[in-house]
């Protein structure tokens, strides 16, 4: 049986105010967020600000941080990568994350887009099946202030069901298909976003109304598989 690791460390919600302009990659995260994301379309004020403001470099590991802000992905390791930004900017505005939602993210990684969601929404909850992943993304995120993100190492086609239902989903790593276990944990109006398909994938967003779900294709992607057993 998998177990499950959760924040625990509860940092005052100011720390994650205190990047500071001298940290050498403020100037980065800016031009980041204008000629990456701004330019290619995305234009949620909220997302545009959290994106300035969350520190990428620090999600990333230390011998690539030079990287953070450039326009593509970059591993993480144990196989894993951490998203382009603008694929970041793209996914949380497609979200349309409200103060109060409730959000569930599947593929913490190393929570570089929890924290991201933890700007925006009331509370996350995120899935991340590589135990280290977890429990690094655990310390990282604690470390920033992050108090509203709960961590648990599983199987991300389970999601959370104790916690459920979402306003709001978010799959990070590709489905071959719609994960119907994930699914049946979105509130009614609430979105998913999440890649499907097995090497290139398209990105839909999901909504359930009263009928069902309607199923909206919007970017063509390609994300690493997700890993575990879809019962």
């Amino acid at each position: 049986m998998m177990k499950r690791i959760f924040i625990i460390v509860m940092v005052c919600v100011c720390a994650s105010n205190s990047f500071g302009e001298d940290d050498g990659f403020a100037a980065k995260r800016r031009y980041m967020v204008d000629a990456q994301i701004k330019a290619r379309g995305v234009s949620d004020p909220r997302v545009l600000e959290v994106m300035k403001k969350v520190p990428r470099h620090l999600f990333i590991p230390e011998n690539i941080r030079h990287l953070a802000y450039e326009d593509y992905p970059l591993p993480i390791g144990w196989g894993q990568t951490i998203s382009q930004p603008y694929i970041v900017g793209f996914m949380t505005e497609a979200a349309g994350i409200s103060s109060s939602d409730k959000v569930l993210e599947i593929g913490t990684g190393s929570g570089y887009q929890a924290a991201v969601l933890s700007e925006l929404a009331g509370s996350v909850y995120t899935v991340e099946i590589v135990e280290e992943l977890a429990a690094l993304s655990v310390k990282t995120l604690a470390e920033r202030g992050y108090g509203n993100v709960h961590v648990r190492y599983g199987n991300g086609y389970e999601g959370w069901p104790e916690e459920a239902p979402f306003d709001v989903i978010m799959v990070t790593a590709a489905s071959p298909g719609f994960p119907e276990k994930l699914m049946s944990q979105l509130k009614e109006g609430g979105r998913m976003v999440l890649p499907v398909g097995t090497a290139y994938q398209q990105l839909y967003v999901v909504e359930r109304t009263p009928s069902g779900f309607e199923k909206t294709p919007v970017l063509n992607v390609r994300f690493v598989p997700m890993i575990g057993e879809n019962k």
